[in-house]
């Protein structure tokens, strides 16, 4: 087995609570479609593994229809096919909503270790990977081309929700291809963007790199919502200047899942000079 092959295989479950999830991200903001998708397997309480299913997507700000479940039945409602290990993969939906699509990666994969603090406090590790994301997506029972950027990760673990207050996954895609990634995850009991940790890397066609040290700013609706949010990534401890960017949301949702919320959000980023597009997301404990 290559080591492509061995990054993509799924991870063994061994005890409650562990669980194998690769999650899709997508926006073509010419056509105004997003999305987002997650296949995992999960081992329960009765040690019986369960697979799981979520995606939802938008056409501008409006949601297309959107899916969570477990079961036997989620691996048909949400399906996703490694067509060449870390480079090419597809991802199907035939329900609501429904789309085809193709995700070719623009970039190798940011490794996302388990020595890193983010990984020891959210409980898992794993590496992400940006995209071109090209096929179709059902809108009024018709069929639109997508054309646009995304980003693939693959995680594995075992997270403490008694142990976490909340996780944000966010992305900058260019349209060149190149982009960065964060992950931070908040301790239960804290309240404030300082007392997360933090995992950055910003990739290019031939690299990801490590950011040494990743700053993010947000400010949320009433409801707790990202709305607006603010980069500062230094990548090198040498740098004059920070890697700078704002930016604000186009579509969101919540989705309820279970114990936890889920808010998804599509946010139009400004970054060195460049407009660029890319996903916020936001999973923590329902009240």
């Amino acid at each position: 087995m290559s080591s492509a092959e061995k990054a993509e295989a799924a991870h063994a479950l061994r005890k409650p609570g562990d669980t194998d999830a690769v999650t899709f991200a997508w926006a073509d903001p010419d056509a105004g479609l997003y999305g987002l998708a997650r296949v995992a397997t999960g081992l329960g309480a009765d040690s019986v593994e369960q697979p799981s299913a979520l995606a939802i997507a938008f056409a501008g700000r409006e949601p297309l229809g959107a899916v969570a479940m477990a079961g036997d039945d989620a691996a048909e409602a949400v399906s996703a096919t490694v067509e060449e290990p870390l480079r090419r993969w597809t991802l199907r939906s035939d329900g609501e909503p429904a789309f085809a699509l193709e995700f070719a990666a623009t970039t190798p994969s940011a490794e996302l270790g388990g020595r890193e603090k983010v990984a020891k406090a959210g409980g898992l590790e794993g590496y992400e990977q940006l995209c071109r994301v090209t096929g179709t997506v059902r809108v009024g029972g018709r069929s639109r081309a997508v054309d646009g950027l995304g980003q693939r990760g693959h995680t594995w673990g075992n997270p403490d929700w008694d142990r976490i207050a909340l996780t944000r996954s966010v992305g900058a895609w260019l349209h060149d291809g190149t982009g960065v990634v964060i992950n931070a995850v908040r301790p239960a009991g804290m309240t404030a963007h300082a007392d997360e940790a933090m995992w950055a890397a910003a990739l290019d066609g031939e690299r990801a790199r490590g950011v040494d040290d990743a700053r993010l700013s947000t400010t949320m609706d009433e409801e707790g919502r990202q709305i607006r949010a603010g980069l500062e990534l230094w990548l090198e401890k040498s740098d004059d200047y920070p890697f700078r960017g704002t930016g604000e949301v186009v579509a969101g949702s919540t989705l309820e899942l279970g114990a936890l919320r889920l808010d998804v959000a599509f946010f139009r980023w400004h970054v060195e000079g460049h407009t660029a597009v890319g996903r916020y997301d936001v999973i923590r404990r329902a009240a």
